[in-house]
């Protein structure tokens, strides 16, 4: 599963393409703990300009604020989890229907 649910929110396995010609969500690929979202962003992996394009990214295409996606595990790679903060079953509709 790409995404699970906790008590406060979800985590979200993300792939990050850095220094893409679009941003956007580009569907999935495989990691070596099962699929990721895969998250292209602009912006070039330095003083978390990558991570933070990456929450902003995710949490517009949820519908909520930047403020709500923080990254969890991964900031110096290019595989990430990723926390959102909200109703975890409202939260987990949404990244459903992303797909």
């Amino acid at each position: 599963m790409w995404w699970r649910a906790r008590a406060d929110g979800v985590t979200v396995r993300i792939r990050v393409q850095p220094r893409a010609r679009r941003a956007g969500l580009q569907g999935f690929v495989p990691g070596a703990d099962g699929p990721r979202l895969k998250i292209s962003v602009t912006e070039a992996p330095e003083d978390g300009r990558a991570n933070r394009a990456v929450c902003a990214a995710l949490a517009r295409a949820l519908g909520m604020p930047p403020s709500v996606a923080t990254v969890e595990q991964g900031g110096a790679g290019r595989e990430k989890v990723v926390f959102v903060a909200g109703n975890p079953e409202a939260l987990g509709e949404r990244l459903e229907a992303l797909v």
